[in-house]
């Protein structure tokens, strides 16, 4: 039972972390994002959401695996950097969305990726599988610069 608690509390932190971001920057989605210049190669709108709710869900499965794997020494290092990626994630859509500042969404999503980097590599340390996964999350974060600087170009 102790187990099934702490996995869902790991599942549950980066899912609200992602749903009170997301509450509160829906609307400039509709009226301000829409309103851009954006590449060809921008997703569709219905695909950010079950996209980040898999990727939540994914970091959250790996903090669960390393905070069970580390060594007690090492749990506090495991979650200062996975709260650090976690912050910069729910900062950038405020940045973005809430206040406009494509410029400083340039600059905050490269230290985002950084920061997931540097998780994976400390995940990695403890347990492979939980760096893994979250492979996909560091992947669409290098997707969504690329996107968030074309957009800055371009507007």
């Amino acid at each position: 039972m102790k187990k099934t608690f702490k996995i869902l509390f790991c599942i549950l932190i980066p899912l609200i972390v992602g749903g009170v971001s997301g509450y509160f920057t829906t609307t400039n989605i509709a009226t301000w994002y829409v309103t851009l210049i954006k590449p060809s190669f921008n997703p569709p709108n219905y695909l950010f959401g079950p996209v980040w709710t898999t990727l939540y869900i994914l970091m959250g499965i790996s903090l669960f695996i390393v905070l069970n794997k580390a060594k007690e020494f090492d749990k506090k290092k495991i979650i200062v950097v996975f709260s650090l990626q976690l912050i910069l994630n729910f900062l950038w859509s405020f940045i973005f969305f809430e206040f406009h500042q494509l410029g400083l969404a340039c600059i905050e999503i490269v230290l985002m990726w950084f920061s997931i980097l540097y998780m994976i590599i400390v995940f990695y340390k403890t347990n492979k599988w939980a760096a893994y996964i979250n492979i996909p999350y560091l992947l669409w974060v290098s997707f969504a610069s690329v996107l968030t600087f074309t957009i800055c170009f371009l507007n």
